[in-house]
């Protein structure tokens, strides 16, 4: 019996695809050791059941407080993860200060407020898919996707929920996409992170002068009213999360699925035939190409044995979601392969990439309904859309947090409008 310690994996700043290295990963076990960028040791959970159970672990926290290595001051200032950590929000708090935090946004974002949203998400949409014919017809046929589409849906949905002027919005996609970056370098990062807190201070200060129906107008009512409610790096530190959660992830889950339906075209043909359903196409998408790879952070408050190994007390852990989503134990053997039928087979297991637990991601009904009107309103007016490019000529987003690739040249075909 092989005895020797395992060489932690050394984690690539550059990003890329991660799926060969969850397979390699996940043969060894459920939990990997692995280094950060700056030489930071941590952990990373990449089973399915290892993670449903480590997420909503009680003796896993989310505050930066437990993490050792900050604690001590060892993790210098320009960290390129080091936002992922400090940021002061509901995902960065535990107990009590979570479920206050929380509270504070989660009527924005239950099932029927957001159901509320469904005509302007289709206005949106249609309008977005003739600016992608548009801009195809003026560029040989081919569009991207992402720029016409994927980005500035759930960017002008949340811009709209938390009252940012369309005047922000590009600069904010731009520093947030710098935010979680895991190349970024030191000066850079900490650049970005001033300016982004600049630009929402604005917005906010734009706000309180200027009340209106939307999130940040309450978040600062909630403010004013009792401070005890939420502080103003609070405010500014959720702005930060909605910002981001709000549209990173919606913009990686679209693009993910359409490169997964031009790849896989007898799937596609099932959804068109009413086979499977549109939603259908959005949950196989998240548990096979999750937009989220590997999630900062959460940390043991004592040595915890997660699936036989031991993370030891105040290790940054990352939650490995597109690992989690193509573990054969819990999706079977056939799990590396992506079909739209199989969310609705009786026992078949639910994805993570959503979160679990008490963390569990609060604007997943919207992220759904927004991927699931931009997949069938693409898909019913563009029916022949496809790549311009292979698969293997696209590029991967330079971070191992966000998963996708950072541009999705496609050609739209015939618009059946």
């Amino acid at each position: 019996m092989d005895t020797s310690p395992v060489t932690p994996h050394r984690m690539d700043p550059a990003g890329g695809c991660p799926h060969a290295d969850n397979e390699r990963l996940l043969a060894r076990g459920a939990v990997a050791t692995v280094v950060l960028p700056g030489e930071v040791e941590g952990a990373v959970v990449l089973g399915h059941e290892a993670l449903k159970e480590f997420l909503a672990h009680p003796d896993v926290a989310k505050g930066a407080q437990h993490f050792t290595e900050l604690r001590e001051g060892r993790i210098a200032a320009g960290w390129p993860l080091m936002t992922f950590a400090t940021v002061q929000g509901m995902t960065t708090a535990d107990g009590e200060d979570h479920r206050r935090l929380r509270s504070l946004v989660s009527k924005a974002f239950t099932v029927r407020r957001v159901e509320q949203l469904r005509p302007r998400i289709e206005e949106l949409t249609s309008s977005l898919l003739d600016g992608l014919h548009a801009a195809a017809e003026g560029g040989g046929g081919v569009a991207d996707l992402r720029e016409h589409l994927a980005l500035p849906l759930p960017m002008g949905v949340i811009g709209e929920l938390l009252g940012v002027g369309a005047e922000y919005r590009d600069r904010l996609h731009h520093l947030t996409n710098q935010v979680v970056a895991t190349d970024i370098g030191p000066e850079q990062a900490v650049a970005a992170n001033r300016e982004l807190v600049a630009v929402l201070s604005a917005v906010a200060a734009a706000r309180a002068e200027n009340p209106g129906d939307d999130l940040t107008s309450a978040l600062i009512a909630a403010r004013d009213e009792d401070g005890d409610r939420l502080s103003q790096q609070e405010l500014i530190g959720t702005l930060v999360l909605m910002i981001i959660a709000g549209h990173e992830t919606t913009l990686n889950l679209i693009t993910n699925a359409v490169r997964a339906l031009c790849g896989h075209r007898d799937q596609l043909e099932s959804v068109l035939k009413g086979e499977a359903g549109w939603g259908d196409v959005v949950e196989e998408t998240l548990r096979w190409n999750a937009p989220v790879s590997y999630f900062p952070f959460r940390y043991p408050v004592r040595d915890l044995t997660v699936d036989g190994t031991v993370i030891p007390r105040g290790t940054p852990v990352l939650a490995g979601y597109s690992a989690a989503g193509r573990d054969r134990a819990a999706h079977g053997p056939d799990a590396d392969r992506f079909d739209v039928t199989r969310p609705g087979r009786p026992g078949a297991a639910r994805h993570l990439s959503l979160g679990h637990g008490a963390h569990y991601c609060l604007g997943a009904p919207l992220a759904r309904m927004e991927a699931t009107i931009a997949l069938e309103r693409l898909f019913t007016r563009f029916p022949g859309l496809d790549l311009a490019v292979s698969e293997a000529e696209l590029v991967q987003q330079t971070s191992f947090v966000g998963n996708s690739v950072q541009v999705l040249p496609v050609r739209p075909g015939t618009s059946r409008l």
